[in-house]
């Protein structure tokens, strides 16, 4: 017999059920495995079941946490004792601006009567350094700052003798000054300028400056404004408690306006001027304390206003606060 003709016999011998049951075994593997590769292809192909999804990204959670406030001094801290704001009310406030971030400030004092305190910031007026004037120094009228030292127009010893001294390390140590260094002053017999002390145009000034060409003195009610040594000239403005000067400008603090509640800031020429000269408002610090000492100054365009226990700096000239 041979191998071909055996073959045959054994699948022509198999039942007929059992061949049908194969065929469907085999026909049913088939189309399960088509299906599962079907699937499979579905799953990893986009154009078949709509675009694919974002790839995901993971981002860290903000660090909120404070960055320290730069401090004057690696070892002085503000003393709650040396507090200009807590002077009496009559006593004069002084306002010396550097830039944005750096002044000086000072309450007046009277000889014999209340200290003077001189105090330093170079954050914004965050925080506040007292600075050591010397036991000597009995009042204050004038201070004047720059980015390369200080000036003080002090009255000093028993007699209270006006005198300028000057600070080049943040009032560490003190030398004489130069006259004028510190700009005018008010004192108990006149206005002290850069020349010497002249009458006072007016009772009871307010506040005092001098450039290199003019003086003004602030009055209840007016300045008297002057070039060189001429006569003054008075303007009728009232109100004006501080002023502060921008080039041929002055910038002024004025309270009790019909347009600002708080204290207003406007500005008037310093060239030129006669009774007629007009002020131009620049902007309003609405809740700013209007009834004691209001003191300004002026570097660039930012802007210092000392009004009440706050201290607040414009950095566009005055505009917003």
């Amino acid at each position: 017999m041979s191998n071909r003709r055996g073959t045959r016999n054994l699948g022509r011998g198999l039942p007929r059920t059992t061949l049908i049951w194969v065929t469907t075994a085999v026909v049913a593997l088939v189309v399960i495995d088509v299906v599962l590769v079907s699937l499979a292809l579905g799953r990893t192909s986009p154009e078949q079941n709509g675009p694919a999804g974002p790839i995901p990204t993971f981002t860290s959670t903000p660090d909120t946490t404070e960055a320290p406030s730069p401090s004057a001094s690696s070892t002085s801290a503000p003393s709650a004792s040396a507090d200009p704001a807590s002077a009496t009310s009559s006593a004069r406030r002084l306002l010396s601006a550097v830039d944005g971030l750096e002044a000086w400030r000072a309450s007046a004092g009277t000889c014999g009567v209340d200290e003077p305190v001189l105090e330093h910031t170079v954050d914004g007026g965050a925080t506040w350094v007292p600075v050591d004037l010397g036991a000597d120094v009995g009042s204050l009228m004038a201070i004047r700052a720059s980015s390369t030292g200080l000036s003080v127009l002090a009255g000093v010893g028993d007699g209270c003798t006006t005198t300028v001294r000057t600070s080049t390390d943040h009032g560490a140590t003190w030398i004489a000054g130069a006259s004028g260094a510190a700009g005018a002053g008010i004192a108990a017999d006149g206005i002290v300028l850069s020349t010497g002390t002249v009458d006072e145009p007016c009772s009871d000034p307010i506040d005092a400056f001098q450039g290199q060409r003019t003086a003004v003195v602030v009055c209840d009610g007016q300045l008297e404004w002057r070039t060189g040594t001429s006569a003054w000239v008075d303007v009728p403005v009232g109100g004006v408690r501080s002023l502060a000067v921008d080039g041929n400008d002055y910038t002024l603090a004025r309270v009790r306006t019909a347009q600002c509640q708080g204290v207003a800031i406007e500005t008037m020429s310093a060239i030129g001027v006669t009774p007629s000269t007009a002020t131009t408002a620049v902007g309003c610090v609405d809740d700013a304390d209007s009834s004691g000492p209001v003191s300004i100054d002026r570097a660039g365009e930012d802007v210092w206003l000392w009004a009440g226990d706050d201290v607040t700096v414009s950095a566009d000239g005055g505009v917003t606060w």
